[in-house]
């Protein structure tokens, strides 16, 4: 068995829509980043890189590569299942941070969505959220962040 265990956070900034686990939800921020920011998808990423002793998300998809500027983050999901090739997942867990959007009305989408992108049942995905009763940059409302572990069999 494998573990792997992934965070990523963003600043934020005035705007009207935030992707998370490749699901677009409207809110009064952005999320300022190179790719289309998705905290919950990269830390996925990361979780999945560290289970397999790959490096992170940064040196597979570097933000100086204009190629991946404003890239779908699931579409930089599927190119790192392809590097890992036909590895059995068994469960997937994450947890957002942030004290907005509330994503609870997107979480059956979220993980829909990464059931899909990872090819296991949908019960196998946890997605839940949290905030840091106003403490640190996300209580703030500067940042998001997510946490992600992935157990391989």
């Amino acid at each position: 068995m494998r573990i792997g265990q992934g965070f990523d956070a963003h600043k934020i900034k005035e705007g009207e829509e935030v992707v998370l686990g490749g699901v677009h939800i409207p809110s009064n921020f952005s999320i300022v980043a190179h790719s289309d920011g998705d905290v919950i998808t990269h830390a996925v990423i990361d979780a999945i890189l560290g289970a397999f002793s790959l490096g992170d998300l940064g040196t597979h998809f570097p933000s100086e590569d204009e190629s991946y500027k404003d890239v779908s983050s699931r579409s930089l999901l599927r190119e790192v299942l392809e590097k890992i090739g036909d590895q059995k997942i068994s469960n997937l867990d994450i947890t957002y941070i942030g004290e907005e959007p509330k994503i609870s009305t997107y979480v059956d989408q979220i993980k829909k969505n990464l059931s899909e992108d990872l090819n296991i049942n949908v019960d196998q995905v946890s997605c839940k959220a949290t905030t840091t009763d106003r403490l640190g940059y996300q209580g703030r409302k500067e940042g998001v962040s997510a946490l992600a572990i992935i157990l391989f069999e």
